[in-house]
């Protein structure tokens, strides 16, 4: 397996934001491969579920989830659900691959454990509860991406409104830390030092029996389990550039979306990248108001623009976000990529309709009672109104 171009997730919490919780993510994969912005309503049924590439047995209903997912897979980079939960994953490269820790094994990806998370969770601790005891049941395994043989383990970030937790995953172990103020952010590495609140059981008698832990002093996940050579160079960088924005004690959505489109980081790759940026997230998890979901829906945060949505009673997203076939990609994704090729300066008047758009949903949001039914086909129309103007 050869080292990944970084995925980054990110969340900054009070009292660093006056604004809720807000958890960003870029996703960055493979050229061509898609990404779709899809919505699934609750399910009160018990079924199985048909993941990637295993079937995954299931009882209880199901939560209304809005996920970013590469077209081709069952799961999701990243979304959210309608209790305000969000979970965004990173491939991680770990030295700790053999028999049932084995990532070439077909068995759950991130990303079915990702979207498993939020159809069953109602808060982030519960998610890590859920997503722990899948993993325990069914383990991990496959190749992640569509085209190549590319095979890790995960690392998690999720949220909602009130704390948030890295959950770092080595096969069927793991370890978990949970944040409660602050900012924290996952890369394409081990993080998790001796800061554990979770584990899974005989975390340790595993790491001293494999020779990952000689047992003295503090046990540290990731020295114990890193891959040889693991770069933590687009880590440290997300977490610089957190330390410096959030710095004014007033972090917001926008700020998120700023550090999203960070490209000397190279947070953000661009649309001709190997690996680029093929779509973003933004979230603000709110416990006294409505939570809003900013997705991209498109690669290159630097030229795309987010659009908001709101879980209702009855939401709508538009037909333009979602892939037809597999040889086709979506309307949207197709009308953005154009503008790309030809120069357009279309973004910049798109990045103008983005700002207004921030100042007038939370306008419009402070002021809204129980009935969010003129938040339904929010998502929808400003998917619209971007394809109107590139055409």
């Amino acid at each position: 397996m050869s080292n990944p171009d970084s995925s980054n997730a990110f969340v900054v919490l009070p009292p660093l934001s006056d604004h809720g919780v807000i958890f960003g993510k870029n996703s960055d994969r493979p050229q061509g491969e898609v990404q779709e912005i899809v919505y699934f309503p609750s399910d009160e049924s018990a079924h199985t579920r048909k993941c990637t590439y295993v079937e995954v047995e299931l009882s209880g209903p199901s939560k209304a989830v809005i996920l970013s997912k590469p077209y081709w897979m069952w799961g999701a980079e990243m979304g959210a659900n309608e209790c305000g939960v969000v979970i965004g994953n990173v491939p991680v490269l770990t030295n700790n691959c053999e028999g049932d820790h084995d990532p070439q094994v077909q068995r759950l990806l991130g990303t079915d454990l990702v979207r498993l998370g939020l159809e069953r969770s109602s808060s982030a601790s519960e998610a890590v509860d859920v997503i722990t005891q899948l993993l325990d049941q069914y383990g991990q395994g496959g190749s992640c991406f569509k085209d190549t043989n590319f095979c890790a383990h995960n690392s998690f970030l999720i949220a909602d409104s009130k704390c948030a937790w890295v959950l770092e995953t080595i096969g069927k172990h793991w370890a978990a830390e949970q944040v409660t103020k602050g900012y924290r952010n996952i890369s394409n590495v081990l993080t998790i030092t001796t800061n554990i609140d979770k584990k899974s059981e005989e975390l340790l008698e595993y790491a001293k029996a494999s020779g990952f832990w000689d047992g003295n002093g503090d046990f540290n996940f990731s020295e114990a389990f890193n891959k040889k050579g693991a770069s933590s160079e687009c880590y440290e960088a997300g977490k610089k550039l957190l330390e410096n924005v959030t710095a004014s004690n007033n972090f917001k959505e926008t700020d998120m979306f700023k550090i999203l489109r960070d490209d000397q980081s190279e947070i953000c790759k661009p649309y001709d990248a190997k690996f680029p940026t093929q779509c973003s997230q933004v979230s603000v998890l709110s416990s006294d108001r409505p939570s809003v979901h900013w997705f991209t829906g498109t690669p290159h945060a630097v030229k795309s623009v987010f659009k908001p949505f709101v879980f209702t009673k009855n939401p709508t997203i538009s037909k333009h976000t979602q892939c037809l076939s597999e040889n086709e990609p979506h309307t949207l994704h197709s009308l953005h990529s154009e503008a790309i090729r030809k120069g357009s300066q279309v973004q910049n008047l798109l990045r103008k309709m983005e700002e207004e758009c921030v100042e007038e949903l939370n306008t419009i949001i402070n002021s809204l009672g129980e009935d969010l039914s003129e938040l339904d086909e929010l998502f929808k129309d400003c998917v619209e109104t971007e394809v109107k103007f590139y055409r």
